[in-house]
């Protein structure tokens, strides 16, 4: 096998392996909207290395899932989509609860910093165009253990 070829080996195995020691908890999460009430299945990205990781080579996202990234405290975060296979909608949400902006149907792979408007606690990643179909706007309250004001 050649240098190049060992490179990329190694390079595959330690990524498939740094991906099988990130693990996740689950829960449930929901969005209260104007329309209603909608439930998501979210995993849960708290720690810094799952908040690195994130959604990244996945190549397919459930309607009703998402993964939910909650930091210590409020602050202006910025997302980007590296690695990221499929599109998705990225919702800034405030310490009390509320969203503060949504980034619709970001690009994958993309290199582009997605910032929030404002300080936020939290970031739900649902699939891309799931704001638009279930009409979630700034100002809807998410509603999670996790989330409650600060």
């Amino acid at each position: 096998m050649g240098s190049a070829a060992a490179v990329l080996a190694l390079t595959f195995f330690a990524q498939a392996s740094r991906a099988d020691e990130i693990r996740f908890e689950r829960s449930e999460l929901t969005i209260a909207t104007a329309r209603g009430e909608h439930r998501f299945r979210v995993e849960l990205a708290l720690r810094p290395a799952q908040q690195a990781e994130g959604l990244q080579h996945r190549p397919f996202l459930a309607e009703d899932a998402g993964m939910l990234f909650v930091y210590d405290q409020p602050g202006n975060l910025s997302m980007w989509m590296l690695n990221t296979l499929i599109p998705l909608d990225m919702i800034f949400i405030g310490a009390n609860g509320r969203i503060v902006n949504i980034a619709e149907r970001t690009r994958p792979k993309s290199l582009d910093i997605i910032p929030s408007a404002g300080p936020v606690l939290a970031v739900l990643e649902v699939l891309g165009g799931t704001s638009a179909r279930l009409s979630i706007r700034p100002g809807d309250r998410i509603v999670h253990p996790l989330l409650v004001e600060r």
